[in-house]
């Protein structure tokens, strides 16, 4: 096996065990059971978006002056380290430093992980890969949702104790990729790199609709589902399946690539957006647990479909040898406009839930609008963005 593919089975096989999350489908009251408010919640998220802006590229300028395998290691070996700090958690600063943890984990983990990814795919199978490499996440976090079941049978701090296990062989993992960074030893002057994103103003705009996006994925799959569900009179012992089912339709995304080919980007794009924004208004107005989880695993699907397309944008937006550099910028600029965010998800979950969805659905809307001006303006020399 050459090195190149022995390095994509590794990021599949890593990036499936951290997908074990058993506590995943009780993460929120987890947190509620050990004294966090739901605006405290999401202060603590955006306390971590700002940890990413901090973070990031000098994580990026690292890996791209002593390699991605070093950096990817090291970080892989904070997010194990961060499960056990959440295992431990009882008190806001207690979950706080694990969310510092997560950052500094994620952060380094951002750019290295697309980018020993796209040096060892042939050209032409970004998105394929990509999108296995979504996949192999989602069908991890599936098994763990069906199986946490029986940790929660006994205990929400036994499902947060199993997580830890997989994590650490996460780690072991890690040691075996092979690096393949040609920039390493060189020094990227983080300055021009950011130069070159502040010129372009379309992937910023880009940048911002995805996040605008991201956000509500995120929001509404890990925190504010388990309040829909609690709200629909489903039982928490039914949280797993539900949760495990639902990502089965993120799965698509190992196939994502075969709808962008056929209908572009800009079209799958602008479907999965006005899909996310309309869901989130109908869970607004329904407490029916049928019709709840329908458009729960709408939101599913519309991740799996839309993750592989933004990963294959930014990486052939990228023109420079700085690929981490990039990358972190990317990053950067999504994690600034999250803290932005968070905070006002997390007040209106606190009024209300439906004000929380609402909300959400509001967001959607802006960045429909961001995406619809951005082909507007779009032009020859910033196709690669959008086709």
């Amino acid at each position: 096996m050459n090195k190149s593919k022995r390095n994509i089975y590794l990021m599949y096989l890593i990036v499936f065990f951290q997908g074990f999350v058993f506590y995943g489908p009780i993460a929120t009251l987890y947190r509620q059971a050990n004294g966090l408010s739901m605006s405290e919640i999401f202060i603590i998220e955006s306390f971590f978006g700002l940890c990413i802006i901090i973070f990031e590229v000098p994580w990026g300028w690292l890996a791209d002056r002593v390699g991605y395998k070093r950096i990817f290691v090291l970080s892989n070996v904070l997010f194990f380290i961060s499960k056990i700090v959440f295992y431990e958690a009882d008190s806001f600063n207690l979950f706080l430093l694990e969310r510092v943890l997560l950052a500094l984990a994620l952060s380094g983990i951002s750019g290295c992980d697309i980018a020993i990814l796209h040096n060892s795919t042939d050209k032409g199978e970004s998105e394929k890969v990509f999108g296995r490499y979504s996949a192999f996440a989602t069908f991890g976090y599936i098994m763990a949702t069906f199986m946490s079941g029986y940790f929660l049978k006994k205990s929400m701090e036994m499902a947060a104790f199993a997580t830890i296990i997989p994590y650490g062989i996460a780690v072991v993992l890690t040691f075996f990729i092979i690096d393949d960074n040609c920039s390493v030893g060189e020094k990227p002057k983080i300055k021009d790199s950011l130069k070159l994103l502040l010129r372009d103003k379309k992937m910023i705009l880009f940048l911002l609709s995805v996040t605008f996006m991201r956000e509500i994925i995120q929001s509404v799959m890990v925190f504010l589902s388990q309040l829909q569900y609690t709200k629909s009179n489903i039982e928490i012992v039914y949280f797993g399946i539900i949760a495990g089912s639902l990502q089965i339709m993120g799965l698509i995304s190992a196939k994502g690539y075969k709808i962008s080919e056929k209908i572009g980007h800009t079209k799958s794009i602008r479907l999965i957006y006005i899909s996310l924004s309309l869901t989130c208004i109908l869970l607004a107005l329904t407490s029916n647990p049928f019709f709840t989880i329908f458009l729960m695993a709408i939101i599913s699907l519309s991740r799996g479909l839309l993750e592989p397309m933004v990963m294959t944008i930014q990486n052939n937006s990228i023109k420079t040898n700085n690929r981490a550099v990039m990358l972190s910028l990317y990053s950067m600029v999504g994690s600034i406009v999250s803290s932005g965010i968070n905070p006002l998800i997390g007040i209106s979950a606190d009024r209300s839930l439906e004000t929380s969805f609402l909300f959400c659905g509001l967001l959607g809307v802006i960045a429909t609008i961001l995406h619809f001006f951005l082909k507007e303006k779009n032009t020859v020399n910033h196709k690669v963005i959008l086709e």
